[in-house]
């Protein structure tokens, strides 16, 4: 017997299952790949906060000593002594140095200068003030003072070995004087003795030059060296006036930075001593100088050409702010005379004359960002007004177009609240990384705000995620 096939029979399908697990797998997959994608994609704002701060400028520079100097020429050839310190004053008829023709008595003062017990209790007690002076002042950093030390005590040693030598052999020096072979060499005129040349004498404030400050290529020429001098040649060096300069290039920087005063104080950084000096500052082929005028301490510096000298300037402090944050914007000015305050709040306003659809005229009250003002304008930016808009000034049928003058301000966009707003700022200083901006300003920012790191990825009002 067959059975035959119902055709009634209905046929189930197997149900689909759900893993929900995967479900939220991919759900959070798809969620990390779009993050990560706009992560990548948007602009990122970095955030840096308001501090205040301090910018030490190193003001150290080398200047070049110009003087009133007088070199005086030796009349006689033949052995020379020096008798004075280099750096010391004289007076009027003092005794510098004796030019010895045959050379007999020049070698009895040399040998005589050779024996120690010939000083005198006077110049003793000169030689032991020195030391003891350097003792008390002897500071361990400046070890390289010992040198100079050292220098001015051989120096004064022999300035009075050489002038007992002359006395304890006066007879046989008045003998070559009667025969005209022995010279006494005397100043004619007051100031500070030196026995060095290098074609610097002449030089001035009005013919200095830019090569001058090259010390590569600077060469002195030692008077005290040679034994014996020629007729005609430099003998030593007489400076005749306290008065002197000392010229230092400088930064554009720093010369604008000095612009509005006249008097400076330095300190000398080979002995650590302060002066004030006045000032002035000349521009010569794109180099700044300053040009310092002094009236005094030049004897300590009489033997040198150049000097290095720190300028004391004050140290500027405000918020400080890196120099990436700043930027520009282009702002429209409005005579102050346009404003007025009105409508439900005390803000500045002004009336902006517009015209409707069927092009009747009215006017707006609208009151603007004030982003900066000076004595007689505001600044205002886009938001509110756009250039080619009428302003009705107050009581008055005068009226202003926005756009006939603008001006950029520099600044930093704020983002305390979300969004960039720019602040305008006053710098006080500024160096290769950081800028110190004035604290206090109405319009600017404060202490602790957050401002864009970066001012050129940012826009006015962006919003900050």
């Amino acid at each position: 017997m067959q059975l035959k096939k119902n055709k009634n029979v209905v046929k189930y399908r197997k149900p689909m299952n759900f893993n929900i697990g995967v479900i939220i797998f991919v759900i959070i997959f798809i969620y990390l790949v779009f993050n990560v994608f706009s992560y990548l994609t948007e602009t990122h704002i970095s955030v840096y906060e308001v501090e205040q701060g301090t910018i030490a400028v190193n003001n150290v520079y080398n200047g070049l000593i110009l003087r009133d100097e007088k070199i005086i020429n030796s009349d006689y050839s033949g052995a020379v002594n020096y008798y004075v310190k280099e750096g010391s004053k004289v007076a009027y008829g003092d005794l510098v140095c004796s030019v010895d023709e045959n050379g007999d008595v020049s070698n009895m003062i040399n040998e005589a200068s050779q024996d120690g017990s010939t000083i005198d209790s006077e110049n003793l007690a000169e030689i032991e003030k020195t030391i003891n002076d350097f003792l008390y002042a002897y500071d361990g950093k400046n070890y390289y003072q010992v040198y100079s030390f050292k220098d001015n005590v051989n120096a004064s040693l022999s300035e009075a070995l050489s002038v007992n030598a002359l006395n304890d052999i006066s007879d046989y020096v008045a003998s070559a004087e009667n025969n005209n072979t022995f010279h006494k060499v005397i100043t004619d005129v007051p100031g500070i003795v030196t026995y060095y040349t290098d074609g610097f004498e002449n030089v001035t404030v009005d013919n200095f030059t830019a090569a001058m400050f090259d010390e590569s290529n600077y060469s002195k020429n030692d008077l005290k060296t040679n034994p014996a001098i020629q007729a005609g040649s430099p003998e030593y060096k007489l400076i005749d006036s306290e008065y002197w300069n000392i010229i230092v290039p400088v930064p554009d920087a720093t010369a604008e930075s000095l612009k509005d005063d006249d008097t400076i104080k330095i300190r000398f950084l080979k002995d650590a001593k302060e002066a004030y000096a006045a000032y002035s500052i000349v521009g010569r082929d794109g180099q700044q100088y300053l040009i310092l005028s002094l009236k005094s301490a030049m004897v300590r510096y009489a033997s040198e050409r150049y000097v290095e000298i720190e300028l004391l300037l004050s140290e500027e402090t405000g918020l400080k702010i890196p120099n990436s944050a700043i930027t520009e914007k282009e702002f429209y000015t409005v005579p102050i005379d346009f404003f007025l305050k009105g409508g439900d709040s005390s803000d500045e306003g002004i009336l902006v004359e517009r015209t409707d659809k069927d092009g009747k005229s009215t006017t707006e009250f609208v009151t603007p960002t004030i982003y900066y003002e000076t004595d007689d304008t505001y600044y205002i930016d886009s938001e509110y007004v756009s250039s080619g808009d009428i302003l009705q000034k107050p009581d008055s049928s005068e009226t202003y177009r926005v756009g006939t003058d603008t001006a950029s301000l520099k600044g930093v966009y704020n983002i305390n609240k979300g969004y960039a707003v720019f602040k305008q700022i006053d710098v006080l200083y500024q160096n290769e990384e950081y800028t110190i901006v004035k604290t206090g300003t109405t319009y600017g920012i404060a202490l602790y705000d957050h401002i864009a790191l970066d001012g050129t990825k940012i826009d006015e009002n962006q919003l900050i995620k």
